[in-house]
This record gives C-alpha cells, sequence and structure tokens, in this order.
C-alpha cells in the first residue's frame, strides 16, 4: 500500500480545517499549534515574536511525521493590540488557504473575534472560535490583579454574547477558563515552598495544569466533537472553582507532557 493512500485514509479530528492560533510561539499556543496540527488541521501560527513562531513550526514538522504530509503550517508575525495586523493575519490566512474554520484566540480577542467572524461567514459553514479566558473571570482573589481578573471577565462576557449573536449562523463561541499553569512565569513568581503551598491548597488536584492540558480542551472545542456546544466557560483549573475545602491527602494526579522542549527557549 502506498503512503498516499495510507494518508488518505488516516483522519484527525481537525481534517479540513483551516485554523488560527494566536501567541503560538510559546505556552498554551505553542501546544495547541503542535496538537491542532498533529490532528490534521492547517495551521496559522501567530505571535508578536516571529522567531518563536518560526520555531513552532519546526516543532511541528518534527511531531506531525508522514501521517499528515498533505497538511502544513505557517508562521505570520501579529500584534494582537493591533486592528491592522490582526485583520492582515485574516486576510493573509484566506490569501494561504482559502478559508478559516477555527479561530484561537490565545492572545488577544477582541480584533481577532471581529475578523475571524467575517471570515468564517463567508465560508458559509460555521466555525469555532475559542477565545482564553481565565477562572480569575469567574470568582474572587485577595492577591491584587484586578485589571487582569476584569479583562478576562470581560472576555468571558463577550464570549457568551458573541455565541448568542451568531449561533444561528453555527459559529460557535467558547472561553476556556484556565486554573493556574506550570509555567516559567508562575513558576518564578511560587518562588518558594510556602508560595506554591499557598496555591495548591485551593486545587482538588492537588497540581498545577500543563498548557497542553488547555490546548487539547481547545482541541474539543475546536473538532466537530464539540458541535452543539457554544456560550460556554469552560474550566480547565484542576477542580478550583468547584471547592471549598479541598482534601488534605497527597494528590495523585499525574500530569501529562507537553511538546514543548525546555531546550526550544521559555513558555
Amino acid at each position: 500500500m502506498s503512503l498516499t493512500k495510507v494518508v488518505k485514509d488516516l483522519k484527525g479530528r481537525l481534517d479540513g480545517k483551516v485554523c488560527i492560533i494566536t501567541g503560538g510561539g510559546s505556552g498554551i499556543g505553542f501546544e495547541a499549534s503542535v496538537l491542532f496540527a498533529r490532528e490534521g488541521a492547517d495551521v496559522v501560527v501567530a505571535d508578536i515574536n516571529l522567531k518563536a513562531a518560526e520555531a513552532t513550526i519546526e516543532r511541528i514538522k518534527d511531531k506531525t511525521g508522514p501521517i499528515h504530509v498533505r497538511k502544513h503550517a505557517i508562521a505570520l508575525k501579529c500584534d494582537v493590540s493591533k486592528e491592522a495586523e490582526v485583520k492582515k493575519l485574516v486576510e493573509d490566512t484566506l490569501k494561504e488557504f482559502g478559508k478559516l474554520d477555527v479561530m484561537f484566540n490565545n492572545a488577544g480577542v477582541w480584533f481577532g473575534c471581529k475578523y475571524a467572524i467575517e471570515a468564517i461567514r463567508r465560508g458559509g459553514k460555521g466555525g469555532s472560535i475559542i477565545n482564553t479566558a481565565s477562572f480569575v473571570g469567574l470568582m474572587g482573589a485577595a492577591t491584587p490583579q484586578i485589571a487582569y481578573t476584569a479583562s478576562k471577565g470581560a472576555v468571558i462576557a463577550l464570549s457568551r454574547e458573541l455565541a448568542v449573536c451568531h449561533a444561528r449562523e453555527n459559529i460557535r463561541v467558547n472561553a476556556i477558563c484556565p486554573g493556574p499553569l506550570r509555567t516559567p512565569l508562575l513558576m518564578n513568581y511560587l518562588n518558594t515552598d510556602e508560595k506554591i503551598s499557598r496555591r495548591l491548597v485551593h486545587v482538588p488536584l492537588g497540581r498545577f495544569g500543563e498548557p497542553i492540558e488547555i490546548a487539547n480542551a481547545a482541541l474539543f472545542l475546536a473538532s466537530d466533537e464539540s458541535s452543539y456546544i457554544t456560550g460556554i466557560e469552560f474550566k480547565v483549573d484542576g477542580g478550583l472553582t468547584a471547592a471549598y475545602v479541598t482534601p488534605e491527602e497527597p494528590g495523585t494526579s499525574l500530569p501529562p507532557k507537553n511538546f514543548f522542549k525546555p531546550s526550544e527557549g521559555t513558555s
């Protein structure tokens, strides 16, 4: 049997879909880019740091192998805080692939939603928009992070409203609410056992989340498996928002491995 026949018969969960992932050069965006490509999507890795996005492309090539050789990924520079750059990102995606099915606004939201909805609407078949919010948009904290908390609450509210407005066009919009993740940024801040324990005492699973776990949630929302899901706050937080008092026993939940390798930089 030829490789072409094998490739044709093997289908991933995102086969036939074109996906933009912002913030794709590190962290959640990095993991999602590799994961989406492994599941058969054509992926546009967008990041303000073009070299980081290009490094993600190399990781995609390393991890996809021959199964989806007909698929490809491109890296594009984009500052998601600038409307003109987000507009160009979507336009360049349409020029390259002819359509847009999934927009994962892992970095930025408002401009990403605006231009993704227009592009998905042109296709006439609907699509999925996924916005990264946070568990802090759902609950308060004594740690002063008011601007961040307010912005994440806004992402949740915006996602819900867009979901309802565009439901009849089959454009689904959902918000992912991650719990605390084991990233260099947070771990550098939680630089003592006391600080770590102060955080983990609130997490029933007893550990920090991994970026790949958020990417897996995004994969579900991007796929047709979630075709009847829109307007939700998808909590991926180790049970944090469900708890008042957590178990005293040591946790036994083991974290999965990320695609990211420390030698490739920081996430």
